[in-house]
């Protein structure tokens, strides 16, 4: 057969075999030789496909649709420990809410006996200044037993955050029980601020006629300011009231001039 004539025959069973392949009553009229060739390339195309399906199933199909894994358990040393950090948490919060119910009820006293304190400035007898002020005194020390007592519970531990409040210096009296200590540096800070209220003190007492306070009070902001000076102090905020210390004294030293030049003072 000559090439031309083979390469016509090829690609007309080409055809049919295409055709064949779309219409199943085609596929009847060809020979033995053609409907194998059809039969193996229909298996060709579609058995793979079935091969790629069949390799993404699951590979416990055969396993109970609702079946689920074990769930795992904790461990128990961990699960001990974190038992324990629960305990020690709870307890940590019951603690400091007894800490701050003193502690509230403390910083209310000191107000209170600051308002007493404050009548020195009236024309008002200091005996019954002091008198309110003692009083208020009292009950700070017995919360501050309380207190002592809540923390003997923690010992080791320190909660600067809950109870550690700022102590208002009264001079004079002792707030503080013996399981508690005053730092050198709000003992300082306490003078400062008591320094700011002595020119108004000389002020109004000049005006209920005590001119002899003014020269006391001299004597001493002098030597209370010479005696700072000793510190080698930083620059904090006890150095800044400090500082304003010298505006004080020369108020006082106003108001003591004052009162000499018109003769209100001997000599």
């Amino acid at each position: 057969m000559r090439p031309a004539a083979a390469a016509a025959t090829a690609t007309t069973a080409a055809l049919r075999l295409r055709a064949a392949s779309l219409s199943p009553s085609l596929a009847a009229s060809l020979s033995p030789s053609l409907a194998a060739l059809l039969s193996h390339r229909r298996s060709s195309l579609i058995l793979p496909p079935l091969r790629r399906i069949c390799s993404l199933a699951p590979p416990h199909s055969s396993a109970a649709p609702n079946s689920q894994p074990p769930p795992q358990l904790l461990s128990p040393i961990m699960d001990a420990q974190f038992v324990l950090f629960r305990a020690q948490l709870d307890e940590s919060s019951t603690l400091r809410d007894r800490i701050r119910a003193v502690v509230a009820e403390i910083e209310s006293a000191s107000r209170v006996a600051t308002a007493a304190l404050l009548l020195v400035h009236q024309p008002v007898p200091l005996a019954d200044v002091l008198v309110k002020a003692k009083a208020q005194v009292e009950v700070i020390k017995g919360l501050y037993a309380r207190l002592a007592e809540v923390l003997k519970e923690c010992p080791g531990q320190y909660y600067s955050l809950s109870w550690h409040i700022s102590f208002s210096f009264y001079p004079g009296f002792s707030v503080c029980s013996g399981e508690f200590g005053l730092d050198v540096e709000d003992y300082l800070t306490g003078l400062c601020f008591m320094s700011n209220e002595f020119p108004r003190f000389v002020v109004n007492r000049v005006t209920a006629g005590d001119y002899d306070c003014p020269k006391r009070v001299l004597g001493f902001l002098t030597d209370l300011h010479a005696s700072f000076r000793m510190l080698n102090l930083r620059n904090d905020f006890l150095r800044k009231k400090f500082d304003g210390m010298k505006y004080d004294l020369r108020r006082v030293e106003e108001v003591y001039y004052d009162v000499k030049i018109r003769g209100l003072v001997p000599a």
